[in-house]
């Protein structure tokens, strides 16, 4: 089976991985510590994700120690609001609060309304959490 998991670069790994099980609920799948180095897969719901401890050697920094991020992560739930507040709770920045969007798109199944808004977590990582509505 093909898929495309992020692997998220981050100034804390520890800290990270229990940040985002408390602002989305997320699972450690696997957790690998090798002398101070850590890399993680977590999972919220069936959505899989990884994140390791930045590495400048091996060319990876996070948002945070670069001073911007170039990814959107998108993260449809049930309740965007709901995961919205309580990331937001957990450390995160509001960046855009929840709210209905209308979309002009095409193709075989074009989405036409969407209920999203966005969070930059403590790591420096903007999320898009949101629902599609038709």
């Amino acid at each position: 089976m093909t898929q495309i998991s992020p692997m998220l670069a981050v100034s804390d790994a520890s800290a990270a991985i229990e940040f985002y099980k408390r602002a989305f609920g997320a699972t450690v799948l696997w957790h690998v510590n090798g002398g101070g180095h850590v890399v993680a897969g977590l999972a919220v719901d069936d959505a899989r994700f990884f994140l390791a401890s930045e590495s400048p050697p091996h060319g990876t920094r996070g948002p945070g120690s670069v001073g911007f991020t170039t990814v959107r992560i998108e993260l449809f739930v049930d309740d965007p609001v709901e995961v919205h507040d309580r990331a937001v709770a957990a450390g995160a920045s509001n960046h855009s609060p929840v709210q209905e969007h209308a979309h002009t798109m095409t193709g075989p199944r074009p989405i036409r309304r969407t209920l999203q808004g966005a969070i930059v977590d403590p790591f420096g990582h903007m999320w898009l959490v949101g629902k599609i509505l038709e």
